[in-house]
Order: structure tokens, then C-alpha cells, then sequence
């Protein structure tokens, strides 16, 4: 894929998701209460719990925040290079990618300011407000990252590791609900936050980053060649200049 080619791709994804974001949470904003099916599976979740399926829960969740998730981007950008320079750079740049969009996120949710649910049904710690989802947000960054990464640089076999990574950033904001401290449309404004940010991200990276960066072919330059051959003055069958 081109370097214009991820732009428009990441700058078409990003938009489509700020404006269902936006959308979301004006209705958050708006109605003030649970939105609709909200309720509901937060109930669903609380009278399915066994031990075994909680524990498993409170351990996945877990994976969403601290250092795991800037390992994990670092590890996407060590992915993403081709040399040890660039494999820096990268890395760096994905680094940079998750922390400022946490604090991007911390923002929106300081001033939407939306309750939890209560705290009889959690089953297992939170803090601050809850929309969007902080845990999901987080581990929907991180899948991202790492799923360029791999596309980028693993052109065998990457849809199936594609989908396990995308799979474990989506079951991370799940299990926010599962535990009762977040409503579903929390989680759901998480995953929209993420992906408008990482279109906003490879949007920019695709514009001012070196070719190599972005897509799987060598930015190395080719001189042109000849499109002609040298002319041999002892070839047979053509006559020497007088």
C-alpha cells in the first residue's frame, strides 16, 4: 500500500470514528442516565459470575493498564523498523502515541464527568468517571499499534496474529463491563476514542514519515536505467563510422 494510500485510509477511519465518538457522547451527555442496554447487561453480568470466569476477568483486565500495554507498544514500533535507528524511532513515536492519547482521553472523561455504575456491583477496584472506558481505551490502543506493526512488517500469516491481538483489546474493554464498573456504552465510546486517535496518529505518521516507515517497501532510492545499449562499434553486422 502507498504512502497516500494510508493517509486516506487512516484519515477516512479516523473521521468516521471522531464522528460516531461525537455522537455518543453528546447523547451521554444529554440524556444523563444508562443509555439503552446499558442496564441490561450490566445486570446480565452480575448474575453470571462464577469464580473461575471472574478471576479469568480480573486477570485480562489487568493486561489494559500499567506497564503492559507500553511494553507492548514499544514492542510494535521494535516490529514496525527495519533498523536499529528506525526500530528506536518507532518505538518512541508508538510510546508517545499511547501516553498522549490516555491524557487525551483523561480529558474528555474529566468533562463529560459520567457516574459509574454502583459500587455494589463491582468486583473489582476503579477510579475517576467512566466515560470513556480508560482500560479499553488503553488496550485498544495497544492492540492497534501492534496490528500495524504486523501488517506492515509480517505480510505471512498476519491475519491470524491480527485477529488474537485484536481480539485480546476488545475482550479487555468487555471485561470492564463483566466486573460492573463501567456501563457498555462507556466501553463502546473507548473503542471509538482509540481508533479516531490511531487514524489521527497514522494520518500524520503516513504525511511526515519516511516511506520505509509506513508500508513494506525500501524507500531506497533507483537510478534510472538505460534504455538503450551501449553502442559497440566491433558488433557484427554494423558498419564502423568512416
Amino acid at each position: 500500500m502507498k504512502r497516500a494510500d494510508v493517509r486516506e485510509l487512516a484519515g477516512s477511519v479516523g473521521l468516521g470514528a471522531w464522528t460516531a465518538f461525537g455522537v455518543l457522547t453528546m447523547l451521554v451527555i444529554g440524556d444523563g442516565k444508562p443509555l439503552y442496554g446499558d442496564e441490561d447487561l450490566l445486570s446480565w453480568s452480575v448474575a453470571h459470575r462464577p469464580d473461575v470466569a471472574e478471576a479469568l476477568a480480573r486477570g485480562l483486565t489487568a493486561t489494559g493498564t500499567g506497564a503492559i500495554p507500553y511494553a507492548l507498544a514499544a514492542l510494535a514500533g521494535i516490529i514496525a523498523g527495519r533498523t536499529l535507528r528506525r526500530r528506536a524511532v518507532a518505538a518512541a513515536l508508538c510510546l508517545i502515541c499511547l501516553g498522549a492519547g490516555q491524557a487525551a482521553r483523561y480529558g474528555v472523561m474529566t468533562l463529560v464527568a459520567r457516574p459509574r455504575p454502583d459500587q455494589t456491583d463491582w468486583a473489582t477496584h476503579a477510579s475517576g468517571w467512566a466515560f470513556p472506558s480508560g482500560h479499553t481505551t488503553t488496550a485498544a490502543l495497544t492492540a492497534g499499534l501492534l496490528v500495524i506493526a504486523v501488517c506492515v512488517r509480517a505480510p505471512r500469516g498476519r491475519t491470524p496474529l491480527a485477529l488474537v491481538i485484536g481480539c485480546w483489546g476488545a475482550l479487555v474493554g468487555l471485561t470492564r463491563v463483566y466486573l460492573g464498573v463501567h456501563w457498555f456504552t462507556d466501553v463502546v465510546g473507548g473503542w471509538l476514542f482509540a481508533l479516531g486517535w490511531l487514524g489521527l496518529c497514522l494520518c500524520a505518521a503516513a504525511w511526515w514519515l519516511p516511506e520505509g516507515f509506513i508500508t513494506s517497501t525500501p524507500d531506497t532510492d533507483h537510478k534510472p536505467t538505460e534504455d538503450h545499449a551501449p553502442q559497440d562499434p566491433g558488433r557484427r553486422g554494423r558498419s564502423r563510422p568512416a
